[in-house]
Parts: structure tokens; sequence; C-alpha cells
């Protein structure tokens, strides 16, 4: 905890300099807007992005649990550094590596070619058309953690090839996949199909978001190698490890998954539903499994803003003018609910409770609080007197920067 309070105390600092800095250069009035774009006039450019994400917070242990993992836990969630451009003709590219534990990973790379406004193709590692929810970056969420489907039904980013097409308020993306970069293993060949279709008006004001997505995996040799997948959840906080609901190891051959997603923005309001249904068939003697996930939402910016929205996810939210902290107002206020179940057959059922209070004082920092109480039926662990039915309280905090 004390390494949590000391690097928020840091990212404080840092966010007052850059506003000192600000005046100091007769630009009193200039809100920080991450680090400035360098390009040339043949088309090309090149910024540096990243992102770091320091979280904190508390996991009750139901009486009898003596697994790790509940108590004070804390943590650095992300630390992201990457470059972005574009090049002549329509391209662009993205290349992002995470830090963790000392290793640097490799989580996007990608080669875009847009030759109009409403044709885009896209090669590399980058997310499939999954769901609403873990298509937004993390950077723009208001909770510490997205949906719990979203990790439990092992959503990933995957190299393929994809094409987005933009027509008016109608939006369809498809792409093909192959294996996580960073899990290529010659005996077993994941191949994916992903597909995406959004309908997003706006009149008025309003915004409505509606969607369907599907999903097909397919894993070859899974059963000759022995290779198994387990899905399974922590209690919506990632700096521990500890799962109350999970299934067993499953040679899954392949995956089918169908999801349908609806939201609206209106002013300072916003609410969002999803709901993901993942059928898994499992090689013998095992029998096929089926999974439901999905949440509802509701939102409200207190101080008048409007939650960011583009290319059919939410985008970043920018504090109204004249009210960030370095032109002297008290930045963005937005409370959420959330109810969040995960339904893992015969792995156990959860049904959580959130509520989160998000301030972003500037535009590229963000801190958030969040509350959540998970009930669980038939849980992976037991507790006292072989008890698997039980509620946990999870409290979580998070500081963040990002340009």
């Amino acid at each position: 905890m004390a390494r949590f309070c000391r690097a928020l105390l840091l990212t404080a600092l840092a966010f007052s300099g850059q506003a000192v800095l600000a005046q100091d250069s007769g630009q009193q009035n200039r809100r920080f807007s991450g680090i400035p774009r360098i390009g040339s006039s043949e088309g090309w450019s090149v910024k540096p992005r990243g992102r770091i994400q320091l979280d904190a917070g508390y996991v009750s242990r139901p009486e009898g649990v003596t697994a790790e993992g509940t108590g004070t836990v804390a943590g650095l969630r992300r630390a992201q550094l990457g470059v972005e451009g574009t090049g002549p003709g329509g391209i662009s590219y993205l290349f992002e590596a995470e830090f963790a534990d000392g290793i640097a990973e490799i989580t996007e790379a990608t080669v875009t070619w847009k030759p109009s406004r409403s044709l885009g193709l896209t090669v590399g590692q980058h997310n499939n058309f999954q769901a609403l929810d873990e298509l937004t970056s993390e950077r723009f969420g208001g909770f510490l953690e997205r949906a719990a489907f979203t990790d439990a039904f092992s959503f990933e980013r995957r190299l393929g090839v994809s094409t987005e097409i933009n027509r008016g308020p109608f939006t369809a993306q498809f792409g093909v996949f192959g294996d996580n970069f960073l899990e290529i293993d010659d005996d077993v060949e994941p191949h994916a199909i992903d597909g995406r279709i959004i309908y997003a008006p706006q009149w008025n004001g309003t915004r409505l978001h509606l969607a369907a997505s599907a999903h097909w995996l397919d894993i070859d040799n899974i059963a000759a190698t022995g290779a198994t997948i387990r899905y399974r959840q922590r209690p919506l906080i990632n700096v521990t490890d500890i799962r109350f609901i999970g299934t067993r190891p499953l040679a899954v051959e392949n995956e089918t998954r169908y999801g349908l997603e609806a939201a609206v923005i209106s002013g300072p309001f916003h609410a969002v539903a999803e709901a993901q249904w993942l059928q898994a068939d499992v090689a013998a003697p095992d029998d096929d499994v089926t999974f439901f996930g999905g949440y509802a939402e509701i939102g409200y910016f207190l101080t008048g803003e409007t939650r960011g929205y583009r290319g059919a996810r939410w985008d970043r939210t920018r504090v109204r003018p004249g009210g960030a902290i370095e032109e002297g107002g008290t930045g963005a206020f937005q409370l959420n609910l959330r109810y969040d179940r995960l339904d893992l057959d015969s792995g156990g059922e959860q049904n959580a409770y959130a509520a989160s209070l998000v301030w972003i004082p500037t535009d590229y920092v963000r801190f958030i609080v969040n509350y959540v109480r998970i009930a669980y039926d038939d849980a992976a662990i037991p507790a006292a007197g072989g008890l698997r039915d039980y509620t946990v309280d999870v409290f979580g905090a998070r500081a963040q920067v990002d340009f």
C-alpha cells in the first residue's frame, strides 16, 4: 500500500509539473493533450504512446477459505509503451508492448490501410470483434475491470486480417485470426472467424448503439496434444490471483459464441447492456458445455460531460471547457452502477453488484474507486464446512495516466 501511495503522489506531481510548464510558457489556458505527434509534408507521422495504471484494493475472505489472494492487494495493473503513426496513401500503424515482471510482451502490432473514409483493412495482432466492453480501451472504462465474461471467455488479441466497412450509421467488421503472437504453438493451431455489425444513429445530441457479434474458434490437435482450457475469473480486481469461480481443465475442440450489445448516450447520462453466449465442444469423455455472461450499466457525469464514443466503441471523455484543473476547474466526476452476471455451468455462477466514482482532473489523468459485492453459487473454492455459496466484498482504487 505504501508503494501505491508513493506512486500516486508521483503521478500527481508529474501532472502538476506539466501544468506549471504550460503556465511558464505562456499557455495558461492550453490543456495537456499527451505527447505531440511529429509529421512530415509527405504524410509520415510518429507519436509515442503509453499508459500506467496503479491499483490497490481489498478482497474479503469467506470463513474457512485459506487460498492466498484475499485481504489487502496492490500492484502495477498495466505499464505499456508503444508508438503509432501514419504513412502516405491512407496507411497507419500501431505497435505497443506491456511491461510486467521485467519482461516486455507485445500486445498489439498492426498496419492499417484506409483507401477511403468508409473502408479499412488491418493486418497484425489486434482485437477480434467480440464485445463492446472488450473492444473499448481499459483507459476509458468506468470500473477497474471489464465485465466478468471478457476474461472468463479468454478474449485476447490474435494475429489476423480484418476489414471494417462504414456506411452512414452502419458499421460491419469481419476478420480471420490465428493464435496470439505470444502463444504460437506448432502442435496446437487455432483458427478463428469473427464478425460484428453495428447500427449507431445520432439525433438531437443522443447516440444509440445496437450491435450483434459472432465468433467461431477451431483448435486443431488439442485432444492429441493433451492441451486444455480453463474458463475462470478473478473477483473483478486483477491485482489478485484468487479465482472463486472456474471450470476444470477442458479439452475444447471448438467454440461458438454470440453477443448482443445496446447502449445509449444522452448528455451526461449513458446506459449500456451486453450479453454473450458461449458453447464449447469438448473432446470425449467430457460433455459439451454452454456458458453465459452479461451486464447492465448506467452512469452519469455530475459535472455535465458526455461519455466519449467513436468507431463503434467507447472513447476518451473530454473534460468540459474550463473544467480541467489546470484551467482552474475541478475536473469531471462520474457515478456508475453495474450488475454483472457470469454462469460457467458446472464451474459455478457469480452475480456482482458494483458502484464506482470516476474523477478525471484532466483528459489524460483518471482516478477510479469502486466497490463490488459478489454472490457466488457453487464456487470453485469451498468455505467453512464445504460451503460453496457465499458472498465476497471487493474494494478497489486506481490511479492512471496515459499519453
